[in-house]
């Protein structure tokens, strides 16, 4: 599992490293960057969702679907008020961006692989449900988060972002077995491969502009990976150990919860004119740090949830 993980975190840092070049060397500025971040998060990843529900319909798989959702919500139940008050507001101009840093899971990038190789098939079912309900909270709490926006007005934009629309039609296309041509197919495959790449060019591209030396004096960061890494998947891990059900389905939503800050704190800087250098130091000593802790909290998970 150790090496598992070490070998995606080396996949990540190399495509970051990729940004970082393209940064240097000037083929990628800010405002490129900007459009960049738009087609991620506008384009790719609702056709990454849309994706994960293109396979064939089983129903015996829909008890452990929507535990998985109720589990999500769960876990983001924990997480929201533990970010609230853990991180304060006063005297503090990046709160958003640390909250949302630890609330919000990498658990697209780095769950999918992880989990693919724990529980294969039946575990990609399961983080496609996840990462619908998480991208509809994320859509709806952590824009509003991130905007300081929380007019009906912004929460109506959340739901109908592109993201939670490509989610509602992955699951509409799976559940009432629409045939999608294998033409269209894979060129949704083909555009939803780009999701990890681009968003680790853009992730590098941000953090080119960045100082980690003084990101590692920052008290802020430390306490938001204790909170993203450390705190919260063990409550997480406690609370699904009185619960019953098959170990699998926590097990996978608790790798996905244990993965390091969301790769789309970084997007949504940018786009939302927040500290996008800071949510990019954030991203990249919680990826690092990762490497030690989703080891430890897997092997807690292991020992509590039979």
């Amino acid at each position: 599992m150790f090496q598992l993980i070490s070998i995606q975190i080396i996949k990540m840092f190399l495509l970051m490293m990729v940004g970082v070049i393209c940064s240097k060397c000037g083929l990628i500025d800010s405002q490129g960057n900007r459009t960049l971040s738009n087609i991620l998060l506008m384009l790719i990843n609702p056709l990454l969702l849309v994706n994960a529900f293109l396979q064939e319909f089983d129903s015996g798989i829909m008890p452990a679907l929507l535990i998985t959702a109720l589990v999500c919500v769960l876990t983001h139940v924990i997480a929201i008020p533990l970010a609230h008050f853990a991180i304060r507001e006063k005297g503090n101009p990046d709160y958003s961006v640390e909250r949302f840093s630890a609330v919000y899971s990498n658990c697209g990038f780095i769950g999918i692989p992880l989990v693919n190789s724990l529980f294969g098939s039946k575990g990609i079912m399961l983080v496609s449900v996840y990462l619908m309900v998480f991208n509809v909270i994320t859509w709806t709490h952590g824009l509003i988060l991130i905007t300081g926006d929380t007019s009906l007005k912004q929460i109506k934009k959340g739901l109908l972002s592109p993201v939670v629309i490509g989610a509602l039609t992955g699951l509409c296309i799976f559940l009432f077995h629409i045939p999608v041509h294998p033409i269209l197919k894979d060129t949704i495959a083909y555009i939803s491969d780009m999701n990890t790449p681009m968003a680790m060019i853009i992730a590098g591209v941000s953090l080119a502009g960045t100082d980690i030396l003084k990101a590692l004096k920052s008290r802020g960061i430390y306490l938001v990976i204790a909170l993203k890494l450390l705190v919260i998947p063990v409550i997480l891990t406690l609370v699904l150990s009185l619960l019953p059900g098959e170990p699998y389905i926590y097990m996978t939503a608790l790798v996905l919860a244990a993965c390091p800050t969301a790769a789309s704190c970084t997007m949504f800087a940018i786009r939302f004119n927040k500290n996008h250098l800071y949510a990019s130091e954030i991203f990249a000593l919680t990826t690092v740090a990762s490497m030690v802790t989703i080891p430890l909290i897997v092997l807690l998970g292991e020992q509590l949830i039979r």
